[in-house]
């Protein structure tokens, strides 16, 4: 894993590929702990783990995995006991999800040299398989979510890439003869926006500009004019940049998740009727594991993941300090995995 050669980056490094935290020693959220957490990305001094998905196979359930990108050399899969069962050198991704049709999982993931999403699927080792690019260009591929979104009379995969500047370009993904898009939609968020997530049910899509907060639009709509600022920031809530953006799925329950890195926070709303807002919880250093800081992507899943009965929440830590004293020049980056319930426990979530 020699990480991304000069020549891919024309000889310099992005800055966005080096993180900005400023090594916050805990959040200011209501106290969680870590159940897990991943070996750190492997590329060496200024690691850059980004964005995670947590994916359960219908036919090998006792095998839950966790994807996670390192921006600067390619995609992890993780086995839940944090060890890396397959990377994939692809260069720099930034974030990375997955939709799941017929009992099989579509992976994505926003690239930024190429512009536009790279997939892979998993073989019968739950191994990554290439399965080649879309190209769906924006100012550059930042942040990137895709969902079987039901229209109705159909489902249709779609994808939305975010641009670093905060244009978007939502499509359809068309599976005959190889991957290619259609019913391409282009808008504009305002200001630098990342994290992205689907509501596969309702058609929902949450962006979250990283200085203002999260918009809610429609994905199925022709036109995007229309939003809904649905939290601001910065706020008693969100602190920017807001970052990750998550949904786990509970029986009828739907929650969103987002990721405040302002002050190391996670803000949690139900959302399958009208948008209840259920706190924010902080995960703090215990169980022999580093607290999360200056987080970027988050993911979760509700059910049975692994030893987790009720589902789990994953987070990229900016600081994995494990060994490293508080004044050390940020060397590692890794995955939390946090247990639902715990965050249901400490929320008060019923």
């Amino acid at each position: 894993m020699a990480g991304l050669s000069a020549i891919a980056l024309s000889g310099c490094i992005h800055s966005e590929l080096i993180s900005d935290s400023k090594k916050m020693t805990q959040g200011t959220g209501t106290p969680v702990l870590a159940s897990g957490e991943t070996i750190a990305v492997g590329t060496g001094a200024a690691d850059a783990a980004d964005d995670p998905e947590v994916y359960v196979s219908p036919y090998r359930p006792e095998t839950p995995v966790i994807l996670g990108t390192d921006k600067k050399a390619g995609l992890y899969v993780y086995n839940i006991d944090g060890s890396v069962r397959d990377f994939a050198p692809t260069g720099p991704l930034n974030n990375v999800d997955l939709l799941e049709m017929d009992g099989q999982a579509l992976i994505g993931a926003s690239d930024r040299v190429k512009n536009g999403v790279a997939l892979f699927g998993f073989d019968k080792d739950l191994k990554l398989r290439n399965l080649g690019f879309v190209s769906l260009a924006t100012s550059e591929a930042y942040g990137f979510c895709m969902a079987a979104v039901n229209f109705g009379d159909k489902i249709s995969p779609v994808v939305v890439v975010v641009g670093q500047r905060g244009d978007v370009a939502v499509a359809r993904l068309n599976d005959v003869g190889g991957y290619s898009v259609m019913d391409t939609q282009r808008f504009e968020v305002g200001s630098q926006s990342e994290g992205c997530v689907i509501d596969a049910k309702t058609g929902a899509l949450y962006i979250g500009e990283e200085a203002k907060g999260i918009w809610r639009y429609d994905v199925r709509a022709a036109s995007n004019a229309t939003r809904v600022h649905f939290a601001p920031a910065p706020s008693d809530i969100l602190k920017p940049d807001v970052e990750g953006l998550t949904l786990l799925r509970e029986g009828e329950a739907t929650y969103l998740i987002a990721s405040s890195q302002g002050d190391s926070a996670f803000a949690v709303w139900q959302v399958n009727a009208d948008p209840v807002y259920k706190g924010r919880f902080s995960v703090m250093a215990g169980n022999g594991i580093d607290a999360v800081t200056g987080t970027d992507g988050v993911a979760a899943r509700g059910g049975p993941v692994g030893p987790y009965p009720n589902g789990i929440v994953v987070m990229q830590d900016d600081v994995d300090s494990d060994g490293e004293a508080a004044s050390t020049t940020r060397m590692k980056q890794n995955f939390k995995i946090v247990d639902w319930n715990n965050v249901k426990t400490a929320l008060n979530i019923q």
